[in-house]
């Protein structure tokens, strides 16, 4: 699919605005499919003489018949005034200033139509020297808020004024083609913010389309500007990119740009040096489980996809502690550190997660022994669940004696208390049943004299 995704129509150079207004009889919008708390704070902006438009992937979903997961507005009138006109109102942000309008725990999301920055002071704008945004407080109209939006899809803008939608570059035709481009020159747009070409991939895959070859050619070249984000920034990214509904087809088309190495340098090492391929079908086995859980509303986790990203870094690091003879379990539990503090670098892990991973990978092995009473004690473990969902992972990327193993805890579940009993004693010791040691000799002391 990745593939089917790549190409499309080229462009020779940067699209330039060209206002197209389509009135209400001419579009699909309608006010019904509409946040009630959004209509709300667009028609208070407008009574009060703003300008008010939603934006973004509302009227894109909207356009498309899809339910939006969010509504954003855009307005003429600065944080501070938008402040004063709602008393559940909070200001956010530093490198873009947003306001907040709080309905319970619905938010509105409203931003002040932005300028350009060339001109403007260090205290508004400030890029580093690639080329990457700092700081972009500008306010400006809303024709040079349309050359600020990402893609053209994402730049339509809905008037609550008329209930005309106002296109500046072809977004509309872009819809209707499911194609998406970039406004503005692409490698000038990737390095002011690298999370974009992130972002290329995630609509591309979220919404069926293809990637305009113009917008697609520069990203392969500017991956390695990622490794500039925030790990936090690029956590929150993978959450987009791997709990939406799209894991599988979001990781492929990510490493055939070049994008999934600067985010997880380790994994693709070993997916370059992955002879027998146990790597890649592990990684790709569990992002198809995740989507399969997302579409059958089923709830996931962070904590299983990077235990299942983690877990071969984890056996070769552990691996080569205990070549140095290094005990099992000290090597596993000082692989799973190092695996997570040098992830963290990249990509961060809140604790909230790397716990539960960690339990997960520990687990591996005891599943493994289950002679006398430790299959009812990992059966037990709050985490067994997913350490066995784990296990049929790695069984179905590996094989072998693996697959066994699965079947034979998957009958344990099936089966009764007394059944279960059964399949222990079965074992014998095959199940990896702990020889006494002998007992050490007390010492004897000397004699009293």
């Amino acid at each position: 699919m990745a593939k089917r995704l790549i190409g499309g129509r080229s462009n020779a150079a940067p699209i330039e605005p060209k206002l197209e207004i389509f009135p209400r009889k001419a579009h699909r919008i309608s006010r019904n499919d509409i946040s009630e708390n959004a209509l709300k704070v667009l028609y208070r902006l407008h009574k009060a003489g703003y300008e008010a438009y939603l934006v973004g992937g509302g009227v894109r979903d909207l356009l498309l018949s899809h339910q939006p997961k969010d509504f954003d507005v855009a307005t003429n009138a600065t944080p501070e005034q938008i402040r004063k006109l709602f008393r559940n109102c909070r200001l956010v942000g530093r490198r873009f200033r947003l306001a907040h309008i709080l309905f319970g725990r619905d938010i509105i999301e409203v931003a002040t139509l932005r300028g350009h920055h060339a001109e403007s002071s260090d205290k508004h704008a400030r890029a580093d020297d690639s080329g990457r945004l700092l700081r972009d407080n500008v306010y400006g109209s809303i024709d040079e808020d349309a050359e600020r939006r990402d893609f053209t899809v994402n730049g339509l803008y809905y008037d609550i004024a008329d209930y005309s939608v106002r296109d500046y570059f072809g977004g509309m035709a872009d819809l209707k083609a499911r194609r998406l481009r970039l406004i503005g020159d692409p490698e000038t747009r990737y390095r002011e913010d690298p999370v974009r070409m992130l972002r290329a991939v995630r609509f591309a895959t979220k919404l069926d389309f293809t990637i305009d070859t113009q917008t697609g050619k520069p990203i392969p070249a500017l991956a390695e500007l990622l490794s500039d984000i925030p790990a936090a920034r690029l956590f929150e990214e993978s959450l987009k990119l791997f709990l939406a509904g799209k894991a599988l087809d979001n990781f492929r088309l990510m490493r055939e740009y070049g994008l999934f190495a600067p985010m997880f340098p380790m994994q693709e090492k070993l997916l370059q040096q992955d002879k027998d391929g146990k790597v890649l079908a592990l990684i790709e086995a569990m992002m198809k489980n995740t989507d399969q859980r997302v579409a059958a509303d089923k709830p996931v986790t962070p904590a299983f996809i990077y235990a299942a990203l983690l877990w071969y870094v984890v056996e070769d690091l552990a691996q080569r502690r205990r070549d140095r003879g290094v005990a099992e379990y000290d090597a596993l539990t000082a692989a799973s550190g190092d695996a997570i503090a040098k992830q963290c670098k990249t990509v961060s892990l809140p604790r909230r997660f790397t716990t539960p991973a960690m339990e997960i990978w520990q687990l591996q092995g005891r599943l493994e022994k289950r002679a006398g009473s430790r299959a009812f004690r990992v059966y037990e473990h709050p985490r067994f669940r997913a350490a066995y969902d784990f296990l049929l992972l790695r069984a179905e990327a590996e094989g072998g004696e693996l697959v066994e193993l699965a079947r034979w805890w998957t009958q344990f579940q099936d089966t009764d208390d007394q059944g279960r009993r059964q399949m222990v004693r079965a074992l014998g010791n095959e199940g990896g049943k702990r020889r006494r040691r002998p007992r050490r000799r007390k010492p004897q002391g000397k004699a009293s004299e």
